[in-house]
């Protein structure tokens, strides 16, 4: 063979060795923008898969002469390097990869090996920079590629092993893939300690079946991940509206009684209530609840609230008869949640109030007579905890012009970026300041101080209830 025909089957070699490696890195990049699209829906494995591709890539070009020949001068004296890292890194990116795709005892053993592969590769480039040798710890490095090669073939060969510890809608495929790779991978690596190197382009083509068969898999969990959260998105719309229905739609007419209430989700569902138990144009029971926790259990005890607050209307007159028995019928639905609860009844007729609560924060009164604030509080134990508790009753009188606000806990507890809650002291400074509002703008004005309070950045901490009634 001429020299020129050497020189032009080198060259062909490199080349496809060149569009490889250009072509897993373009791979790369596209499973790492995949990942960024789909980040709601479980994309590390294709996250580390397109790491994994881009290192690959990157390898199989530092390895060509003809393109590292073509970069700046400067890249050029890095090539060694960076061709050092990768190949201590890559194996710690591939088992971080199958690990996403791992449960139960495999998932903490293949940690365990990146760790160990992490080790190697620190040690090894730090080797190589200290001293030029970028094989010093190769050996082992191979050593632990092929155990753990081996170790995930055996697991993806044997159906008992792979359905206990992967999670692969696809079995077949990646099996295809993996087994072609691995026994590719396990021949270099015991080979190449006896001076045999197999041309590396078998080495580029058994890793493209094996990241086409591992990205299929990875892919195939991302949109059942997003198939799944979309059902649970509409599930969850569907359980708000639910919710929402429980909830009263308008306020009762009571005669000199003007009634604002506001209910503000932190969630989809809430474990906020109120209910209104009115029993004729004079009097009427207003009951606040607040379910320990946020989601579906507590929008569920929530729901039970509603049912059982039906069934104490005849007792509406008695605020502490009123939670006892509300008490009773929750107990053995609880199982471990905690519920706080206030209930104000008002006789426009006498003029007369009566309160009591569970664990709840305190009723605020204003007094128009002498523009005072009164924190009223008369509270037994929460619901939920396991001995039984009074519920103590408190009698307020009250005039024309007097205000009521009855709210959860979720109005004084926001935070601001200094990490101070927003607090009952300006809770009552709103009130003071905004006596001549009625009771729906001090209602709305209220939760725009709280929203105002809270960094613009800062989701809502708390489900937010609140009532406020003026007497006329």
């Amino acid at each position: 063979m001429s020299p020129e025909t050497e020189v032009l089957a080198i060259l062909r070699g490199q080349l496809i060795e060149i569009c490889f490696g250009t072509t897993f890195i373009v791979i790369g990049m596209a499973a790492l923008a995949v990942a960024a699209i789909r980040r709601r829906t479980g994309g590390r494995a294709v996250v580390w898969l397109g790491i994994w591709s881009t290192i690959y890539g990157v390898l199989g070009l530092s390895g060509a002469p003809a393109f590292v020949a073509a970069l700046p001068r400067g890249l050029q004296a890095a090539a060694p390097g960076v061709r050092s890292g990768f190949t201590y890194l890559t194996i710690v990116v591939a088992t971080m990869a199958w690990r996403e795709l791992s449960v139960g005892k495999l998932r903490p053993i293949l940690g365990a090996l990146a760790f160990v592969g992490l080790v190697i590769g620190v040690i090894g480039f730090a080797y190589f920079v200290f001293t030029g040798s970028p094989d010093k710890l190769i050996p082992y490095n191979n050593l632990l590629a092929v155990f753990d090669l081996l170790l995930l073939l055996t697991v993806i060969i044997v159906p008992s092993l792979s359905q206990k510890y992967l999670v692969l809608p696809r079995r077949g495929v990646l099996a295809v893939g993996s087994t072609l790779f691995v026994l590719q991978a396990v021949f270099v690596n015991l080979s190449r300690p006896f001076g045999y190197e197999m041309a590396r382009v078998w080495d580029s083509l058994a890793f493209a079946v094996l990241l086409f068969s591992f990205g299929y898999v990875a892919l195939q969990l991302v949109f059942g991940n997003e198939r799944r959260l979309l059902a649970i998105e509409s599930e969850l719309a569907i359980a708000r509206q639910l919710q929402l229905s429980i909830l009263p739609t308008s306020v009762p007419e009571i005669t000199n009684l003007r009634i604002a209430a506001a209910y503000l989700p932190m969630t989809a569902v809430a474990g906020d209530f109120y209910e209104f138990l009115s029993v004729d144009q004079h009097r009427a029971g207003f009951l606040v609840a607040d379910v320990s926790g946020h989601g579906v259990p507590a929008a569920l005890i929530a729901s039970m609230i509603k049912v059982a607050a039906q069934t104490v209307t005849a007792w509406a007159n008695d605020p502490g008869e009123v939670l006892r028995r509300l008490r009773n019928i929750l107990s053995a639905q609880l199982q471990g949640q905690f519920v706080s609860v206030a209930y104000l009844w008002i006789d426009t007729e006498t003029r007369t109030a009566s309160y009591s609560a569970a664990g709840h924060p305190p009723l605020l009164c204003w007094r128009a007579a002498d523009s005072s604030l009164t924190r009223i509080e008369s509270n037994g134990m929460l619901f939920g905890v396991t001995f039984d508790s009074d519920y103590p009753v408190r009698e307020i009188p009250f005039a024309s012009g007097d205000r009521f606000l009855l709210y959860t806990d979720g109005v004084v507890e926001p935070e601001n970026a200094a990490g101070d809650s927003f607090g009952d002291l300006r809770l009552e400074q709103v009130m003071r300041g905004n006596q001549s509002c009625t009771a729906s703008e001090l209602s709305e004005h209220l939760l725009t101080e709280v929203r105002n309070w809270q960094p613009a950045s800062m989701t809502q901490q708390d489900d937010i209830t609140l009532i406020v009634i003026d007497v006329l």
